[in-house]
C-alpha cells in the first residue's frame, strides 16, 4: 500500500494458530479509522508450537510494536504475553474484549471515519481484480506477462495450485500459477522475473497419485497410465524440488495442509518478502 509523506508507519504482528484470518479482519477494521498511520503487517499464522513461537519471539524483538493474537494454548500465549511485557510493548488477545463485552451486556460506541467505507471498496475492488488476474493466469496461461504477479505458484499436476491462488486472489494477492513437466521448457517471463515472490508447491507421491486417481475417476478415463504410477510422480517432484532449489524458490508441502493452510503459508512468504526492503525505525 502506498503511503505519502506524512504518513506514520508502525509494526503490527498478528499472531494466530490459524490461518490468520479473524486477525487480518479486525486489523483492517481498526487500522482503516486511523489513516495518517499505515502498519507494517508481520503475519505469524498457524503458530502451534514453541519452536514456531520462539520464531515469531525474534521477529518481534527484532522489529518491535503492537502484538494482536488469537492463541488458544495457554502455555503459547503465556509465552508471548510474558516476552511483550518485558519489551514493554502492547499485545492483546482480540477475541479477550468481545467475550468480556458479551458476557456483561455492554453497549459500546464506534468512532468511524469519514470515507472509510471508501477504503473498503477499493479494497474490494483491489481483490476482483485480482481474481480476474488469477483466472487469466491459471495453470500457465498467458505467461507473457506473468512478472505482473504479486505471487507465482509452481508444481507438479494436482498439487493445488489453482485453489491456492484463487485463495490468494480473494486477498487481493495477484496470484499466477504454472505447472512443471519434466522435459518441458519453463515459461521465460518465469525465471527472469524480479518482481513476484516464486512458491513452489509439493506433496507425497501418495497424496498426488490419490488425488489424481479421483481426478481420472470424476473424467472417467483409463486409470492405467503413469498419470497415476507413483515412481513416475515421485521423479516429477524429484525435479520440481531440484528446479526450486536451483532458482532458490521456498517450497511449501502440502500434503497435510488444508488450501486455507497453504495459502496462510504463502501469505508469510509474501508478507516476508514485502517487508525485506523497508527501512526506517518503524515504532
Amino acid at each position: 500500500m502506498s503511503a505519502n509523506k506524512s504518513t506514520r508507519f508502525f509494526h503490527l504482528h498478528l499472531v494466530s494458530d490459524a490461518t490468520g484470518e479473524t486477525l487480518h479482519a479486525v486489523a483492517k477494521a481498526a487500522a482503516v479509522q486511523y489513516a495518517e498511520y499505515s502498519a507494517i503487517e508481520h503475519i505469524h499464522s498457524l503458530v502451534r508450537n514453541q519452536s514456531r513461537m520462539d520464531r515469531v519471539l525474534a521477529e518481534i524483538t527484532e522489529t518491535p510494536g503492537m502484538v494482536l493474537f488469537t492463541l488458544v494454548n495457554d502455555e503459547l500465549r503465556h509465552l508471548l504475553e510474558r516476552h511483550c511485557l518485558e519489551m514493554q510493548i502492547p499485545c492483546l488477545s482480540v477475541l479477550d474484549p468481545v467475550l468480556a463485552m458479551l458476557a456483561s451486556f455492554l453497549n459500546a460506541t464506534s468512532k468511524p471515519q469519514i470515507g472509510g467505507q471508501h477504503v473498503l471498496d477499493a479494497e474490494y475492488f483491489g481483490r476482483i481484480e485480482a481474481l480476474n488476474f488469477t483466472m487469466l493466469h491459471d495453470d500457465g496461461q498467458h505467461a507473457h506477462d506473468i512478472d505482473l504477479a504479486d505471487v507465482i505458484l509452481v508444481g507438479i499436476s494436482r498439487t493445488s495450485k489453482t485453489p491456492t491462488s484463487i485463495y490468494l486472489a480473494n486477498r487481493g494477492i495477484k496470484t499466477a500459477n504454472v505447472p512443471l513437466v519434466p522435459d518441458l521448457p519453463l515459461p521465460e517471463k518465469l525465471t527472469s522475473a524480479e518482481g513476484p515472490l516464486v512458491v513452489g508447491l509439493v506433496a507425497t507421491p501418495e497424496r498426488v497419485a490419490q488425488i489424481r486417481r479421483n481426478r481420472l475417476l470424476s473424467l472417467k478415463e483409463d486409470h492405467e497410465t503413469d498419470y497415476i504410477n507413483k515412481t513416475v510422480i515421485a521423479a516429477e517432484l524429484n525435479f520440481a524440488r531440484r528446479l526450486c532449489q536451483k532458482h532458490g524458490w521456498p517450497l511449501i508441502d502440502v500434503t497435510r495442509r488444508s488450501i486455507e493452510e497453504t495459502a496462510a503459508a504463502v501469505l508469510n512468504l509474501y508478507h516476508k518478502s514485502k517487508h525485506a526492503g523497508y527501512s526506517g525505525d518503524g515504532r
